[in-house]
């Protein structure tokens, strides 16, 4: 077998994230940047412990003015990287411009600038015109062009609203320009609103956590305790791609850019195991993927929902708990049965042994633990991520003792540069929430789903169904376009109310978004996270898309379980633990009904009839419903014995 070269991992993820790449400066510019990010963190870390006594507006109005120019320097206006990506004088002239109309509302004064709430003068009016063409600008360079075309969409009907026919529901009296302005510049639900507040307050902290615990070697000891946990058996390397993928999402907080980490170090193992190039490439993506669905880190999205919902993180992170155990569980399956179909074989894998490891770099996951204990003991999140921040960069000395306190330095300012796409998005997402508080768009869109649904059906659970269907469609569809974040963000406001009308609690909804809008990663046609897998195995893109599917199916129908019934809720431990406990059997159950659909595997290879008779197991199954559930285990029975008898009859003959 001829040696394939090493993956380029930075390349990779810049090629394939929905995040765009970076400039490339030259080291005088790097210094400078390295210095303004960590100035950046620096005030965030000030704002944790020394809050400003003006409040926390007056904080996101200086956070987004020294933020929003560094973005113009960080990154190149688009196309490829020139042979010098030094900011050119026009990315000067608007990150100068940016600073200025950022931190206008400081400079007469900031209470005297809220006190002209609704009452706006035209120089308020202009400097926040062009402080929405710049955050849009901001927006384009870091995450592409969707996201502000939707947000300058949202700005057109706020406008001419008004011109719209009467009878049409989503008609309105029309929005004057200073009162649009108004709202982005001058009103919390806009620029500085809870979208820009998540990314101020805890996002930025959170990846200055990451790249502290990167810094550690927490990446390196992380893949290497996965390697070293299943040693030698033909479904070891499966699992170490999936526990490695697992914890590599802590350090990273992206999908695609764990996928490409993760691909990078175990793809040369599954080649050597047999695994095919996309069944490989699934399973990279698939664990990627899950990495941000997961606790003790979700995605930031996560803090959106905790600060949307005024609940605490910790409680977003225990409605995550089952579904994310489901998840892996359609992995582990998926993984058990593709090693005993195409017959992975087992691969020698020099490392020490699991205690050894765990004696050297265990102190690795203290500062996990740390986070989770104290959200339980009700200390905030930007503080406790904070604390084990702290603890993971004392630790960081058993390997940097003499350069030290530069690497705690880079690593807050690195934190502090990777967090500038999200509060791009979102500063931008403020355009969406304020025109759709203004004007009311969210309702009559949520009324419009519920309605397409009852033109379909009169009966309320078929309604009910129909409309989950369609809100998964669409925030999966809506996902293929912009980030994750925004994503969520937009479904929220105008998904959410359909849902939420129709009786599904807030936390189920915000949930069954949540998990929609990340898994759009794995989406066709699209599926970043699929492509991204595809390029470092060599793998067909259009099949590892399909094997992604496969692994992470179980997924995208649990979201549907706890928003359908009222037992679904259980699902997010939300009721006694023995409701928490049978849902997440009956619901595992489902899962396993899917991976034999998917995987083609039982006891043995499974042939059509009894995977299509998984069919109407798992969609039985995960309808928590005691009628639907004796139905469901009545088809999982038959799919069982029908499987035996075909088996029996291959062997016989």
């Amino acid at each position: 077998m001829t040696a394939q070269p090493t993956p380029d991992v930075a390349k990779l993820v810049a090629e394939f994230d929905e995040e765009r790449p970076c400039r490339t400066l030259s080291p005088r510019w790097e210094r400078a940047m390295w210095i303004a990010g960590l100035a950046v963190a620096l005030l965030v870390l000030k704002q944790v412990f020394f809050p400003f006594s003006k409040g926390n507006q007056f904080y996101l109005v200086i956070f987004l003015a020294v933020t929003l120019p560094l973005v113009f320097l960080c990154y190149r206006p688009g196309g490829k990287a020139p042979e010098k990506d030094d900011p050119a004088w026009y990315d000067w002239v608007l990150a100068a411009l940016a600073f200025a109309v950022a931190a206008y509302p400081l400079l007469g004064g900031f209470d005297a600038f809220l006190d002209r709430q609704g009452q706006l003068t035209p120089l308020d009016v202009a400097a926040g015109a062009v402080l929405l063409v710049l955050i849009l600008e901001a927006c384009r360079r870091t995450t592409g062009l969707v996201l502000p075309i939707v947000c300058l969409g949202f700005v057109a009907y706020a406008y001419y609203g008004g011109y719209l026919p009467p009878s049409w529901g989503i008609a309105h009296a029309g929005v004057d320009f200073g009162q649009i302005i108004n709202g982005f510049y001058n009103d919390a639900s806009g620029f500085y609103g809870t979208p820009l507040d998540v990314a101020a307050t805890y996002i930025v902290l959170f990846t200055i956590y990451g790249a502290v615990l990167n810094a550690s070697g927490a990446g390196k000891f992380f893949v290497d305790i996965s390697f070293a946990a299943f040693r030698r058996s033909h479904t070891a390397p499966g699992r170490t791609a999936a526990t490695a993928g697992f914890l590599l999402g802590t350090v990273s907080g992206s999908g695609t850019a764990t996928t490409v980490s993760l691909g990078a170090v175990t793809w040369p193992m599954l080649r050597k195991a047999g695994y095919p190039k996309e069944n490989a490439g699934g399973l990279l993506a698939a664990s990627g993927i899950g990495a941000i669905l997961s606790p003790p880190t979700l995605g930031a999205a996560a803090f959106i929902i905790a600060e949307y919902l005024e609940t605490s993180y910790l409680q977003v992170l225990i409605w995550a708990i089952i579904p994310t155990l489901l998840y892996y569980l359609g992995i582990a399956l998926a993984v058990e049965a593709d090693a005993r179909r195409f017959g992975a074989r087992p691969v020698d894998i020099d490392s020490p042994s699991p205690l050894t490891l765990l004696k050297q770099g265990g102190y690795h996951f203290l500062s996990l633990g740390i986070i989770v204990v104290f959200l339980a003991l009700d200390i905030p999140p930007y503080a406790a991520v904070v604390y084990a921040s702290g603890v993971a960069a004392l630790f960081a000395l058993l390997k940097e003792r003499r350069g030290w306190l530069y690497l705690v330095a880079d690593s807050l300012s690195t934190g502090v540069r990777s967090a500038f796409p999200v509060i791009a998005v979102c500063a931008a997402a403020g355009v969406i929430t304020s025109t759709i508080t203004k004007t009311g768009l969210g309702q009559e869109l949520a009324s419009s789903l519920v309605d397409l649904a009852e033109l379909m059906a009169s009966n309320a659970t078929i309604v009910l169904l129909l409309t989950a269907v369609f809100s998964a469609l669409a925030v999966s569809v809506l996902g293929l376009a912009v980030p994750v974040t925004a994503s969520f963000i937009i479904s929220w406001v105008v998904i959410g109310p359909a849902l939420i009308n129709l009786g599904v609690d807030k936390a189920e909804t915000a949930m069954f978004i949540f998990y929609y809008a990340v898994l759009s990663e794995v989406t066709p046609p699209t599926a970043l996270a699929a492509v991204a897998a595809a390029a470092i195995t060599g793998g067909d893109v259009l099949k590892t898309m399909w094997q992604t599917w496969k692994y992470t199916l179980p997924a995208f129908l649990v979201p549907l379980a706890f928003v359908l019934t009222d037992e679904g809720s259980a699902l997010l431990l939300r009721g006694s633990l023995f409701d928490s406990l049978w849902t997440f059997v009956v619901s595992a159950l489902g899962v396993a009904a899917l991976a034999v659909l998917t995987s083609g595997w039982l006891l043995g290879a499974a042939r059509w009839p009894e995977r299509l008779l998984c069919v109407p197991a798992a969609l039985f199954l995960l309808y928590l419903q005691p009628l639907t559930i004796g139905i469901g285990i009545g088809f999982l029975v038959l799919a069982v014995a029908v499987h035996f008898v075909l088996r029996r009859r291959t062997q016989d003959a």
